[in-house]
């Protein structure tokens, strides 16, 4: 059974930083590009960060980068994303999902991992 089990939200201050985890089982992770997007209730969900099989390539939301860092684990099947430099704009719900190989489109997503950037 496919899973996208993601851990490392909370609270953080402006500035601050928070990495997310992303643990993929029940498939070939090294298999897959993978993707994090975020969600704010009333707004349309948005890709922030992707990242290819070996990681050579990881486009980033352009908001984003130079502060996100996107990478994998493919040894033990996890997607991270390190956040740096957090803004009080990157509050959000932010999901790990999991490319169609041959469609790029998500065919598998995480539970959602809340992000609360405030003061």
């Amino acid at each position: 059974q496919v899973q996208l089990v993601e851990s490392g939200g909370g609270l953080v201050q402006p500035g601050g930083s928070l990495r997310l985890s992303c643990v993929a089982s029940g498939f070939t992770f090294e298999n897959y590009w993978m993707r994090w997007y975020r969600q704010v209730p009333g707004k349309e969900r948005e890709m922030v960060a992707g990242i290819s099989r070996t990681s050579r390539s990881t486009p980033y939301l352009a908001d984003v980068k130079g502060r996100f860092t996107n990478s994998r684990d493919n040894a033990n099947g996890t997607l991270y994303l390190q956040m740096n430099s957090l803004k009080d704009a990157g509050t959000a719900v932010y999901y790990c999902a999991r490319v169609e190989a041959d469609a790029g489109r998500v065919d598998w997503w995480g539970q959602g991992s809340q992000v609360t950037v405030s003061s």
